[in-house]
């Protein structure tokens, strides 16, 4: 939580996750990524458990991957850049944004 009253507040990252198809695994490591490379710039990363092969990860409302539409799982590197897109566009990523 921010400590300054008038501070905005953070995104929110939602990770769905197919329990079915036993995903949770996959979603917590992104989970782990993300808040180590964005610790001070998110409020929360949240795993929500669903079925029917669901997963999609979300920055507040904005859908930046889903299983399905994007053909399969991102790999870190894409994952991360989204999120970037979302959060600073700007922010250099160090040896993540190098090809």
């Amino acid at each position: 939580m921010d400590d300054a009253p008038d501070a905005a507040p953070k995104p929110r990252v939602s990770i769905a996750y197919c329990t079915q198809c036993n995903w949770l695994l996959r979603a917590a490591w992104m989970a782990q990524e993300l808040l180590s490379t964005f610790k001070d710039d998110l409020g929360e990363v949240a795993l929500r458990p669903g079925t029917g092969g669901v997963f999609e990860i979300r920055v507040d409302d904005h859908c930046v991957w889903e299983r399905k539409r994007d053909d399969g799982f991102p790999d870190v590197k894409a994952l991360k850049q989204r999120v970037r897109d979302r959060l600073d566009p700007t922010r250099d990523l160090g040896h993540i944004d190098r090809p």
